[in-house]
């Protein structure tokens, strides 16, 4: 059983904006190989790819994947939520525009501190950290905001699409701290996910008729390879071996940093527009992530 940690020290919390960084620009990614995969398929792609790069690093280091150690169901039920996590984002991402899906998407941290706070008593928030958590999630809405108009009836659709998926990756984070997930090693945990989900994904593509591949270029693949390498293998276990030493609501609190990066990468990359309120955003944010990790006391 690895150490645990009951607060974020400079370590982890470098790695947290180190990932969300990382994760910013997966959503530019993502983008630029929709011209050429649709989506669900691709995020099947992306998981059958890490999976194989996260089996040959294991074999490696030794690390056993197959060994019995209790972890089956567990294991398999977080590799379908993982799945259908993406499934809904990228089904709901064709009711409602990725701005909405933003507001919707992140309120995700929120299922981890419910979570916690009632099955984790050592990780509850105090009431500065919970209003942490309420002023870095009006950091995204003042972000995103703008589209927050009164919805039609498709996006509230999508919308409630993205409440799902937000709703699976909360889950997930919290069932990885209080099953038996919690004591295996992080490989482990996502060849869990990554597997079950390069299986359900393309099946899920053709149960929605995506058209699968549509004429792909060099950046095609390119993109792809650095979501498969970069994102869902190496940032993805480093994620999760964060979950197995420090406090899961704490390190959810540091997510909120991804939408704005990824809209700073989106303005840079592909020349999208970029709100006037983002500085403020950030500041909401990072004072928000500053108060979910003060001290108690």
């Amino acid at each position: 059983m690895s150490q645990r940690h009951l607060h974020l020290d400079a370590l982890a919390m470098s790695l947290m904006v180190g990932l969300c960084v990382l994760w910013g620009l997966n959503q530019v990614a993502i983008k630029v190989a929709n011209a050429g995969i649709s989506p669900v398929l691709q995020a099947g792609l992306r998981s059958a790819g890490a999976a194989a790069l996260l089996w040959g690093w294991s074999s490696w280091r030794g690390v056993r994947l197959f060994e019995r150690d209790g972890s089956l169901w567990p294991g398999l039920i977080s590799g379908l939520m993982f799945a259908g996590e993406f499934a809904l984002i990228f089904w709901g991402l064709e009711y409602t525009p990725a701005s909405r899906a933003a507001v919707f998407l992140y309120t995700a941290p929120f299922v981890v501190a419910l979570g916690m706070h009632l099955l984790v008593p050592s990780e509850r928030l105090n009431r500065w950290q919970s209003a942490g958590l309420l002023a870095a999630f009006a950091g995204i809405v003042l972000a995103f905001g703008e589209t927050l108009s009164l919805p039609t009836g498709r996006e509230i659709l999508g919308d409630s699409m993205m409440l799902a998926a937000a709703a699976l990756w909360g889950g997930t984070t919290v069932l990885m701290r209080t099953s038996r997930l919690a004591a295996i090693t992080a490989s482990k945990t996502l060849f869990y996910q990554l597997t079950v989900s390069a299986v359900a994904l393309p099946l899920v593509s053709v149960a929605l008729g995506e058209k699968g591949f549509t004429d792909p270029t060099a950046l095609t693949w390119a993109s792809l390879a650095l979501q498969t390498a970069v994102v869902a293998f190496a940032s993805y276990l480093i994620w999760f071996w964060l979950i197995t030493r420090y406090p899961a609501t704490k390190l959810s609190a540091f997510s909120f940093l991804t939408p704005l990066f990824g809209m700073l990468f989106g303005a840079w990359l592909l020349d999208e527009r970029i709100t006037p309120s983002l500085a403020a955003a950030m500041t909401l944010v990072a004072v928000g992530i500053w108060l979910v990790n003060r001290r108690k006391g």
